[in-house]
């Protein structure tokens, strides 16, 4: 530090010394932007198509281009994004893309519910019965975050249940796909009365012990919550004039 009266430079004392800042603010700031632009492309408010410019995101975000950087390079791996030489980054995630891990998923849920339905012991069906309670009271009170964070932990009590682990370890590689979509989806009123239903009747199913029931009732859960999704977050946007 600088003495007002001689200017000369001053040692701070050890103990006085500026820490450094805490990673974890950096990782929030990563974290956070990261998931700013996931959401948008996800929910179709960055359609395929659209350019990414580092300098106009940042000065929208009011963020330096560095945790923005990070973020592009995260999305490009999740496969949102491409970057083409000279030009920059451009949204690859489009409605197809949506339907096609929606079919996937689909399959591999489906699959997963016949195998639990067999193999689900007493202990499990409580639990699970206790998760549609508190998705029923979270449906009734428009709680979008606990809906969700249920919903998750339904699913994948039914991957443990079911005994399997090559199809659940499939099934992660879109977790960070579904969980957003699920914002997209759950944030309408009359969807969230609709999936609180299916996931009722695939609770039922699996209780019953009911293979062809469970399966048939995911593989329609999964099918028809894309079909919103994709509606909501692409056919619409599509549609509207710009």
């Amino acid at each position: 530090m600088t003495t007002p009266k001689t200017g000369a430079q001053v040692e701070l004392p050890a103990r006085s010394r500026l820490a450094p800042v805490d990673p974890a603010y950096l990782r929030g700031l990563r974290e956070h932007v990261h998931d700013v632009l996931r959401r948008a492309i996800i929910g179709g408010e960055l359609p395929a198509g659209s350019w990414l410019i580092e300098r106009q995101l940042a000065a929208e975000l009011g963020v330096s281009t560095t945790p923005l950087k990070e973020a592009l390079r995260r999305l490009e791996l999740e496969g949102l994004v491409a970057t083409e030489p000279r030009r920059g980054v451009r949204v690859t995630f489009d409605s197809n893309q949506a339907y096609e891990m929606a079919l996937a998923r689909a399959a591999l849920e489906a699959m997963i519910s016949r195998m639990a339905a067999e193999r689900i012991d007493a202990e499990t069906i409580a639990a699970l019965r206790a998760i549609v309670a508190r998705m029923e009271g979270a449906t009734k009170a428009g709680d979008v975050e606990t809906l969700i964070a249920a919903n998750e932990e339904f699913h994948d009590l039914i991957h443990t249940a079911s005994g399997c682990r090559y199809m659940p370890r499939l099934i992660e590689t879109q977790r960070v796909f579904v969980h957003t979509a699920r914002y997209v989806i759950l944030s309408d009123p009359e969807e969230r009365g609709r999936a609180f239903a299916e996931h009722r009747a695939i609770f039922e199913s699996l209780a019953a012990h009911d293979g062809d029931g469970a399966e048939r009732a995911m593989r329609d859960h999964v099918l028809r919550s894309a079909r919103h999704h994709v509606k909501t977050a692409f056919e619409r946007r599509e549609e509207t004039p710009s």
